[in-house]
């Protein structure tokens, strides 16, 4: 049974069929997160390592501009609803500081912003929707999640392209070995980010207690007048 899968899948990947689907799916996942496109791509990897087929540059090449495009579908959504949204936001409520707070990180740092979220699942859904409900310039998002796309089509290809050349009798061992790669680094870059946070909260709490403990300045003296 297991074989007969196998054979199903390699018969699939080596058809411009597969360039289309993974397009589509690279497109929808961008703006509605179901079917994580990073395994598709990631196993596309392990074919064209293991088997020549597919195209290992063709699927970076497709899965970035999928995802492209749907980040744009995404962005597009939040510019069109966020004036909604934010109609009905009270002023001054913990919503309105947040979209502040991310309209803010989009002006100083808004490439980077979309390039980490671009390997986060629904994190880059998040990311792009409100790019477009802050009103963040097109042309800026256009030219970061370029960036942002295209590595992340690299980078998941790349993974499983290690795993397929690892095991190129066994794709399936390929295709752990990718998945297992991709989790790894996942989970070590959000540790990275949980102990940054916490280290920038402790300093931040340690600086506005110093900033409390200050003394105040006395006012100077009137001077008697004349």
């Amino acid at each position: 049974m297991e074989h007969a899968i196998l054979e199903a899948v390699e018969e699939f990947v080596a058809t411009p069929w597969v360039y289309l689907a993974l397009f589509a799916i690279a497109k929808i996942d961008s703006f509605f997160p179901v079917v994580p496109s990073e395994t598709l791509v990631i196993t596309l990897g392990v074919f064209a390592a293991s088997n020549a087929e597919p195209n290992i540059v063709l699927v970076i090449l497709v899965a970035a501009v999928g995802a492209f495009a749907g980040d744009h579908i995404s962005y597009w959504i939040g510019r069109k609803s966020g004036p909604k949204i934010m109609a009905k936001v009270k002023p001054g409520s913990r919503t309105q500081k947040a979209y502040d707070s991310v309209g803010r990180m989009l002006e100083k740092r808004g490439g980077l912003v979309l390039i980490t979220a671009r390997y986060i699942p629904g994190g880059r859904t998040a990311a792009t929707l409100t790019t477009g409900a802050t009103r963040y310039p097109l042309r800026s998002f256009s030219r970061y999640d370029a960036v942002a796309a295209l590595s992340w089509a690299t980078y998941s290809a790349l993974i499983g392209y290690i795993g397929g050349a690892a095991f190129k009798d066994n794709p399936l061992r390929g295709l752990m070995m990718g998945l297992g790669l991709a989790l790894a680094i996942t989970a070590l870059h959000e540790g990275i980010r949980m102990v940054y946070e916490r280290r920038k909260s402790r300093r931040q709490a340690h600086e506005g207690g110093e900033a409390g403990d200050a003394p105040e300045a006395e006012a100077p003296e009137a001077s008697p007048v004349a």
